[in-house]
């Protein structure tokens, strides 16, 4: 998607408050950006991101956000899944904290959040943005039921010896109980766990690369 006012830069997440005006967005070229009044106009929100790529190593823009989930318990609360580094942000992006401690990696590029636990989320760690395979080759998810405070890997039913991805809009959970998680890989493959992320099960291969995935109860 395309926002215009930001210089052509693509807009991967779109978060509206459903209480007030609020909405916030982020882009993999400028960082996260919230607009107060209906998107009328925009403020940067992207207090706390390290960018190690650039001479300001913490500047106002032009960081590289990769995806933004918002908690299930406080709109205030979000997660980001970052170029480098794992954030959360508990007042609505105005200042954002690293929540990276107890991953093997803080490159990625999805983070999930529950529809309804708060404090629940889900990343995918890559060794690194030169080399952007699971860590180890291992195709690992890990889950935090703490807000980020701590993190556990989970992956049986995932794929062991892999160079394939999973990229921000290729995974998704639905709203059931207990949520299930989905991912789709650049190789063709669908995975998905009823368990909230725990296990998995290969429900589709031989698919073209995989770049959205969504679901929905029926």
């Amino acid at each position: 998607e395309w926002a215009p006012g930001f210089g052509g830069a693509a807009v991967h997440t779109i978060v509206p408050d459903p209480t007030s005006e609020k909405v916030t967005v982020a882009m993999s070229t400028g960082g996260v950006y919230v607009s107060d009044d209906g998107a009328s106009g925009w403020t940067p929100r992207n207090r706390g991101i390290h960018v190690k790529f650039m001479p300001d190593e913490y500047p106002e823009f032009g960081q590289c956000v990769h995806k933004v989930a918002v908690d299930a318990g406080d709109p205030q609360r979000m997660y980001a899944q970052n170029h480098h580094g794992v954030y959360r942000s508990d007042d609505g992006g105005l200042q954002w904290t690293s929540i990276a401690d107890g991953l093997p990696s803080d490159f990625g590029f999805f983070v999930l959040s529950s529809p309804y636990q708060p404090g629940t989320a889900w990343v995918m760690p890559l060794e690194a943005d030169e080399r952007r395979i699971p860590v180890g080759g291992r195709m690992r998810v890990h889950r935090t039921r703490d807000a980020g405070a701590t993190w556990t890997e989970h992956g049986p039913g995932l794929p062991d010896d892999t160079y394939t991805v999973v990229l921000r809009d290729a995974a998704c959970v639905d709203a059931d109980r207990p949520t299930g998680v989905y991912l789709g890989t650049r190789d063709g493959c669908v995975y998905a766990s009823a368990d909230e992320g725990e296990t998995y099960s290969l429900v589709a291969d031989h698919l073209p690369d995989v770049l959205s995935v969504r679901a929905a109860l029926v």
